[in-house]
């Protein structure tokens, strides 16, 4: 049992790590390509802090 917890966690750690830092450049680049119907008003209201004024091809 405590082999499968420490699997799971040693996964979850993997996973949030290749998630772009809220604020890069490239989560501006991620959050341009995702639907504004999908956004959440965290996600929002960080986009606006962060990367309004910057432009992305």
């Amino acid at each position: 049992m405590t082999g499968k917890l420490f699997l799971t966690a040693i996964c979850l750690v993997l996973l949030s790590a290749c998630a772009p830092e809220v604020g890069s450049d490239a989560w501006c680049k991620k959050m341009v390509e995702t639907p504004k119907g999908d956004w959440s008003m965290n996600d929002a209201s960080d986009f606006a802090a962060n990367c309004v004024l910057k432009t992305y091809d």
